[in-house]
This record gives C-alpha cells, sequence and structure tokens, in this order.
C-alpha cells in the first residue's frame, strides 16, 4: 500500500510539472502572437481567469483544445506538447551536426528573431546562386 502511494505521488509530481511546463509554451507562444490571455481565452470558449490557470499550469488544459491551440500559434501538437520543433526527438544515434545544433537553437527564437534569421539565410543563399 506504501508503494501504490509513492507511485502516486510521483506520478501527481510528474503531471504537476508536464502541465506548468506545457503552460509555459503556450504563453510564449501567445505572447509570441501578440495576443492578451482575454482574447484567446475567447476565442477558446472559456474564462480568461481559467485560462490565466492554463498558462500557470494549476489547471489542466483540455487535451480536446490542443489543436485548436497548435493552429493558433501555428505549431503542431506534438510541438505544443514537448517543445520540440516537430521531426527532431531526443534518441537519435550519435551527436546532432553543428548545422543541426543551430537550426535547433533557431527555433528557439521568438518568431520575429526567426524571421530576421531567414532574411539573412536567404540574403546569403541569393548571393551565392543557391
Amino acid at each position: 500500500m506504501a508503494d501504490l502511494r509513492r507511485v502516486s505521488a510521483a506520478m501527481k509530481d510528474k503531471d504537476a510539472s508536464f502541465f506548468r511546463a506545457l503552460g509555459e509554451r503556450i504563453a510564449q507562444a501567445r505572447k509570441e502572437k501578440g495576443l492578451t490571455q482575454a482574447t484567446l481565452a475567447e476565442r477558446l470558449g472559456v474564462p480568461q481567469q481559467t485560462y490565466a490557470h492554463y498558462e500557470v499550469g494549476r489547471v489542466r488544459i483540455a487535451a480536446s483544445m490542443l489543436p485548436e491551440l497548435a493552429d493558433i500559434f501555428d505549431v503542431s501538437v506534438d510541438e505544443l506538447l514537448t517543445g520540440e520543433p516537430a521531426g527532431r526527438r531526443p534518441g537519435k544515434r550519435g551527436p546532432a551536426s553543428r548545422l543541426q545544433q543551430q537550426v535547433d537553437a533557431i527555433c528557439m527564437l521568438p518568431k520575429a528573431k526567426q524571421r530576421v534569421v531567414s532574411e539573412v539565410l536567404d540574403a546569403m543563399l541569393a548571393q551565392h546562386g543557391a
């Protein structure tokens, strides 16, 4: 019985950590899109206070809302859940190449800064006929 309680407590801690991290990713994405909590709550059909609780992980966001959030933020549900760009998951063999590490770092930048990097790359590629 004591083992069951320990497992249950560990699962609750893990769940709490997951929903806090998910809330942080959602808050960051909302800010990058220039949306307010009130605007996003209205789009999702929930009270603003409930939405605010999602962002800090006090309330678990319904799984049915994830596709809509992913659509609003222009990311995959997988990326929303994991914080990893689609297609890049831990467990691949060998270290990531330097270029892949740079791409991963760029993916973590705010969207506005990603656009600046993209423009610089476009200019460099055009200059070299690529």
